[in-house]
This record gives C-alpha cells, sequence and structure tokens, in this order.
C-alpha cells in the first residue's frame, strides 16, 4: 500500500510517453508519491518544453515517433543535462537492456510498470517527498 503525500515535492518528475495511457497513469502514480508530475506526448515536446532545468528525474518510453528515449538521453547530455532516467518499454530485448545499461540509466523496466519498483527508485533518487 502507498502512503499519501504530505505535502508535495517541489522536485519535478517528467514522463516522456507517446501512449497516452500509460502516460496519464504513470503521472497519477507519481503524483499519488508525493512529486509533481509533467507529461510530454513525444521527446521533442519535452526538449522543446522549457522545463529542463525545472526536472529532477525522467520517466521515458524508449520506442516513440521522431526521437526515442534513448537519443532523447542523448540530447539532454549534449546539453549539460544530466537527468536520472528510467527507460520503459513494451518491447524488452537483452540488447535493448545493454544498451541502456551502457549509458547508465536508473533503471530499464517493462510496461505496465510495477509501482512499488518505481516509488523504489524514485525514493532512491529523490528522497522522500
Amino acid at each position: 500500500m502507498f502512503r499519501g503525500p504530505s505535502l508535495v515535492s517541489s522536485q519535478v518528475v517528467s514522463i516522456v510517453d507517446d501512449d497516452q495511457g500509460a502516460r496519464f497513469a504513470t503521472a497519477s502514480l507519481v503524483r499519488s508519491l508525493g512529486w509533481r508530475a509533467q507529461v510530454f506526448a513525444s521527446a521533442e515536446e519535452f526538449l522543446d518544453s522549457g522545463l529542463l532545468d525545472e526536472t529532477s528525474f525522467l520517466i521515458s518510453d524508449i520506442q516513440m515517433p521522431g526521437l526515442s528515449g534513448i537519443e532523447m538521453h542523448d540530447r539532454l547530455l549534449g546539453l549539460g543535462y544530466a537527468i536520472p532516467v528510467i527507460f520503459i518499454t513494451a518491447f524488452p530485448t537483452a540488447a535493448l537492456r545493454a544498451e541502456i545499461e551502457a549509458i547508465g540509466a536508473a533503471a530499464f523496466l517493462e510496461k505496465p510498470v510495477d509501482a512499488t519498483t518505481v516509488e523504489r527508485l524514485l525514493n532512491l533518487a529523490l528522497g522522500t517527498p
């Protein structure tokens, strides 16, 4: 059972996923854990949002139209943003897992994501809200 947030954290978790249902479900989970959530339908939308400086943590789908989550991560690094990221996918492979581990992501999760795992990873990265 999740604890209810006593105070909403000022830290922002940005969620990038082209699947609207997954995007909003993940945002609802993040908010229920006490963090602020911002949602984006594409990597390009996130990169153009003006919210890069406010984002403390990123949860991103890998396979999206346009830029992939991995390409977005590479662009962020090129811009000087080393935001911790959980990559999620409905199509996990050993090769993809190895690629994600090589770039130093916080985690690689299969859709649908496990709420307890997301909570644990956010707590490790951001502390308790």
